[in-house]
């Protein structure tokens, strides 16, 4: 289970700091893609397996599964801490949940959330 508050900044490659104890229960290779509220989600590998287990039993007839399911899939990446401790966040992630500078890491619960913290304060006081 993942709790706690960490400060972290985005530097210019896109690297960001993984807290050490979100490290230990994510392992070396991990799944970060769009989250909701205008955050990103990281997911343990057997919690994405699970997430793409539920997203795969969506009907495809209806357009909002659709939908919901490329939401998801769609910026799914699989980031890889590096020697000191840094995953790269794609453009295309850091562009979605305006990361430019200072990030805040959130555990809850199943996963870690990312946040801009400008809109991590607008979303929690």
């Amino acid at each position: 289970m993942f709790m706690g508050e960490y400060n972290h900044t985005v530097d210019a490659k896109g690297r960001v700091i993984v807290p050490s104890k979100f490290r230990e229960q994510l392992g070396e290779e991990f799944v970060v893609t769009k989250g909701l509220d205008g955050c990103l989600f990281v997911y343990e590998n057997t919690e994405w397996k699970a997430l793409e287990e539920k997203l795969h039993a969506l009907p495809l007839t209806n357009a909002n599964a659709r939908k919901f399911s490329r939401f998801f899939l769609a910026g799914a990446t699989t980031c890889e801490v590096d020697k000191q401790g840094r995953i790269l966040l794609p453009p295309v992630l850091r562009e979605y949940a305006n990361l430019t500078k200072d990030v805040v890491l959130v555990g809850v619960l199943s996963r870690v959330e990312i946040w801009d913290k400008d809109r991590w304060q607008e979303n929690t006081y």
